[in-house]
């Protein structure tokens, strides 16, 4: 059996029902996302530990990413008694609203070890180019 000595416990129960956040099944939480750009792509890494491939939902509309998981209780707990339960359990949800310098329609996925990872390439106008310019005898490139 587990003890748990948490001086803040009735503290946290009420705070939860006040908030509404008791239920295991209650309003979408946030997911902790880490964001950068890697060369020409940028990356979103989500965390979503105990969350299985077929319980995640990727969908973008325009330029809106919505990434929605489901963690649900593992198969041994039906029938127990829980001493205790401090991993969330329900829907979590993430908005992005994406530059549209990105280009959303070749956007990767990967999930590895509880990190969904997202891989967005930068589209083609967003990048650096060259633009030569003409004149009266000779041409000249600059950077722009």
């Amino acid at each position: 059996m587990l003890m748990r000595t948490d001086p803040f416990r009735e503290l946290d129960r009420v705070a939860q029902q006040l908030m509404g956040t008791t239920g295991t099944w209650s309003k979408p939480s946030v997911m902790p996302m880490d964001a950068y750009r890697d060369g020409d792509d940028y990356v979103i890494a989500f965390d979503l530990p105990g969350v299985t491939v077929d319980a995640i939902d990727i969908d973008v509309e325009r330029h809106m990413l919505t990434v929605k998981a489901e963690r649900r209780p593992s198969a041994e707990a039906g029938g127990v008694q829980m001493d205790l339960s401090e991993r969330p359990l329900g829907v979590f949800s993430r908005q992005i609203v994406l530059a549209d310098t990105l280009d959303t329609e070749n956007i990767q996925a990967d999930y590895d070890a509880g990190v969904l990872t997202l891989r967005i390439p930068i589209a083609e106008r967003a990048k650096p180019r060259k633009i030569a310019i003409s004149g009266a005898g000779d041409r000249k490139q600059i950077s722009g």
